[in-house]
């Protein structure tokens, strides 16, 4: 039991960093989308198009349960799931929000660093909630933070914030937040299912701010067409669904540090699609967080789940 508990552990992981390989591409395209549309409507278009592709996948399914002869309800635990829903797309459209403000008035490397900021937040605020991760696992954390230094901080900037680094910070802690929401009621409800309601909500809220703050055309639309199509149906839509999938029965701890290696994919897409390049340094970075993670799924000596929230 142990050893599958292990193996589950492993294979939600690598969902979730599947999931952020597929985030670190996204800022490829939304750099490209951000020339032609605002921050409301980039996040209401690609959440809009999420719904449609996570809606178009719960109707593939349900018509695969009608030919197996399954009679199950379309929408399971609805109260549930649209509690959850709401809370989860708030969180999401509040961070997404706050990161697309923050980010144009400084660097891209600070502003990678300040966001991935929720990977040590997480364990803080999971500590409010009553859990106590293992010391193992804050070295961990600390370790991948020293990794999102080299890679996006070292020999660049300095740590002065300004006003919209300040929404960077508030963004990284929206971000954490949305991920205890996420682990917390994952396991209770069908994963595409809350990804459903979760970005049906993140486009009502992004669509009302979008009608009083911007004034999005066709046009500016049709440029941004293809930035879109990819943040909608892989960011969104297929990113957070193994966002929700592979946090289920693992500690958030352990998730926020797998998806903070979106900063790493974002550097190495940059690398080979923008031709940036990678300094030593950074690539040292690149490789502590990626020993932060293997380092947080070495089998634990003790008794497995003294310190884990097992309904997380």
């Amino acid at each position: 039991m142990h050893k599958t508990l292990d193996r589950t552990q492993l294979r939600n992981t690598l969902l979730l960093v599947l999931g952020a390989l597929i985030w670190g591409v996204a800022f490829v395209a939304q750099s490209v989308g951000s020339g032609y549309v605002g921050a409301y409507t980039f996040l209401a278009a690609r959440s809009w198009l999420a719904c449609a592709f996570l809606l178009g996948l719960l109707a593939v399914r349900r018509a695969g349960q009608r030919r197996r002869g399954l009679r199950v309800p379309f929408w399971l635990a609805p109260k549930k799931l649209a509690l959850g829903g709401l809370l989860c797309g708030a969180a999401l459209f509040a961070a997404s929000a706050a990161q697309q403000m923050g980010v144009g008035t400084t660097s891209t490397a600070k502003a990678g660093f300040l966001t991935a900021l929720y990977v040590v937040i997480v364990p803080v605020l999971g500590l409010l909630a009553g859990r106590r991760p293992g010391a193992r696992l804050w070295v961990c954390v600390a370790v991948s933070v020293a990794g999102l230094y080299l890679l996006c901080l070292a020999g660049r900037d300095t740590l002065s914030l300004t006003g919209g680094e300040w929404l960077l910070l508030l963004c990284a802690l929206l971000f954490a937040l949305q991920i205890l929401l996420v682990g917390h009621f994952g396991p209770q409800l069908d994963g595409v299912q809350l990804s459903f309601v979760e970005f049906f909500v993140t486009a009502a809220l992004s669509t009302v701010f979008m009608f009083l703050f911007e004034q999005p055309t066709l046009p500016q639309l049709a440029g941004a067409a293809v930035a879109i199509l990819y943040c909608g149906i892989l960011s969104s839509g297929v990113g957070y669904t193994l966002q929700i999938v592979g946090q289920q029965n693992l500690d958030p701890t352990i998730a926020s540090m797998a998806m903070c290696l979106e900063s790493v994919f974002s550097a190495l897409a940059g690398w080979l699609l923008l031709h940036q390049t990678l300094s030593a340094t950074e690539l040292l970075g690149c490789g502590l967080m990626f020993a932060a993670i293997v380092g947080a799924q070495l089998p634990d000596r003790r008794k497995a789940g003294p310190d884990r929230d097992p309904g997380a």
